[in-house]
């Protein structure tokens, strides 16, 4: 949990801040506000760095998490990253020049990169299928709480005199990386990791006590054949296989796991994270104490949204919430787009203020904490580890474009930007009827069962229809008969 928070926290910890008088005093080469004409594009594009090199940090941690992931195990890269986010929040915390500022960015982008690569991995693997779904997908909720969390207090703090108005929330996030380091030393590494390393005796104590039941269960028993199986047939687990099928079709599943990551990107909600004072401020016509206090309040939609993903992600599954989510999505920001066209029309800029709040909800429900499940649930076990940190790394790779065009974006076509949203939120709809699978209710070597039987990217969505969900009966025998699941 506070891995999630400290990800929704630093999400819009610099936008919350980025019209401080003290913050554009101390770094004049993105202050937009002060700006002539001349300079405002300059500045602009500058500002939308800044805030990028949070998500290059975050790309990078991703990224190591292919090598580290397997190499250290679950609980030791979270060690690690949690780390690196505390050395970025105190470095931000303490920045008088624009290189440190620069610099204090990537690092806290690194650690939580790495955090959130590792930390829905972990989720995934200690959870039972029937608890999984809502345990992942909390992270929607708890992303949102540390994001209002963070945009509350930069609005309590802009009260502040001087620079304590932003150093202070800077520091805050020192709090969270404490509470991980400490919190993860007292949980379990992941029993599916460990089977992988052969250290099957410290995996069978840790699902018994998951389970609740003796070590000597014939329940475990079946449950360590059917990982140990799942083992077997992804192979060697090295980097060369993300790119062949194989029995397994790990390609089609790593471009899935992407695509999935992707789609949460181009639902636009970086474009609000990033930039809600200034939607609100400069965009709508809101005054400065109004736009924040509608920013944090914007972001305790996430908490309720959450809610209602965490009681319904296994009724309604995870296609079913992403085409909710992405359908709601796309008439929201249609709204928001039609409505921003009347700058002058007070009472259209309210009403988008009002849709701009229904569209954080829906996309809760449908990507918030689902996006993370989902990426998790779908790799093989070899390769989960390194599918994901290529995923969450699609993941941060699109949320460094986004950081950087939307000043740009909203400089120069202004409303007309949230139309490309809601056009590609449409599209999405579509491509998640024909192409995600339903993983609801199945462990996760069910799950490869249902990749293992379809002969195309088309076909995997009927096979998960028709698959037996052997979870859910009293067996818990390794899927051994089901077409080409025997190596």
């Amino acid at each position: 949990m506070p891995s999630i928070v400290s990800f929704g926290y630093n999400q819009s910890l610099l936008g919350g801040v980025l019209t401080l008088a003290s913050f554009e005093q101390q770094f004049h080469e993105i202050d937009v506000t002060n700006a002539s004409v001349a300079e405002k594009a300059q500045k602009s594009t500058i500002q939308g760095t800044i805030v990028a090199l949070y998500a290059v940090g975050g790309l990078f941690g991703a990224l190591s998490c292919i090598g580290f992931g397997d190499l250290l195990g679950r609980r030791r890269v979270i060690l690690v990253a949690a780390f690196m986010q505390m050395v970025g929040a105190i470095l931000m915390a303490s920045a008088f020049g624009f290189i440190h500022l620069i610099i204090a960015r990537l690092v806290l982008g690194l650690g939580c990169g790495g955090l959130v690569a590792t930390v829905t991995i972990l989720q995934s693997e200690i959870s039972s299928p029937q608890k999984r779904g809502a345990h992942v997908a909390t992270t929607g909720l708890f992303a949102g709480l540390g994001t209002s969390l963070s945009l509350f207090l930069d609005l309590g703090m802009s009260f502040a005199p001087g620079s304590v108005g932003w150093r202070f929330p800077f520091a805050f996030q020192v709090l969270f990386s404490i509470t991980i380091i400490g919190a993860i030393s007292f949980m379990p590494e992941s029993p599916r990791w460990l089977i992988q390393q052969h250290r099957v005796t410290e995996a069978r104590e840790i699902l018994a006590a998951l389970e609740d039941v003796k070590p000597d269960d014939s329940k475990i028993d079946a449950e360590i054949e059917a990982i140990q199986l799942s083992l077997k047939l992804s192979g060697e687990g090295s980097l060369v296989q993300i790119f062949q099928m194989g029995p397994q079709r790990v390609f089609h599943r790593a471009m899935l796991a992407a695509s999935v990551m992707l789609f949460l990107q181009l639902t636009g909600i970086n474009v609000i994270t990033f930039f809600t004072n200034t939607i609100f401020e400069q965009y709508l016509g809101l005054d400065s104490v109004t736009s924040r206090v509608l920013a944090a309040s914007y972001q305790l939609v996430s908490l309720v949204g959450g809610t209602v993903c965490i009681f319904t992600v296994e009724a309604f599954g995870r296609r079913g919430l992403m085409l909710a989510g992405a359908a709601g999505n796309a008439i929201c920001m249609a709204l928001v787009a039609g409505l921003g066209s009347q700058p002058t029309n007070k009472i259209a800029m309210h009403v988008a203020v009002v849709f701009i709040f229904l569209y954080h909800f829906t996309f809760i429900i449908g990507f918030g904490g689902v996006s993370f499940l989902y990426v998790g649930e779908i790799a093989p076990v070899k390769m989960r580890a390194t599918i994901n940190g290529i995923s969450v790394g699609t993941f941060w790779a699109l949320n460094i474009l986004i950081a950087e065009i939307t000043p740009i974006a909203f400089n120069a076509i202004a409303w007309r930007f949230f139309i490309i949203f809601a056009g590609l939120n449409a599209v999405m709809a579509v491509l998640v009827y024909f192409l995600i699978p339903e993983t609801a209710g199945r462990s996760l070597e069910e799950v490869d069962q249902i990749f293992v039987s379809s002969t195309s990217i088309w076909d995997s969505v009927w096979v998960a229809k028709r698959l037996p969900r052997l979870s859910s009966g009293n067996s818990q025998k390794p899927a051994e008969c089901h077409s080409k699941i025997c190596p």
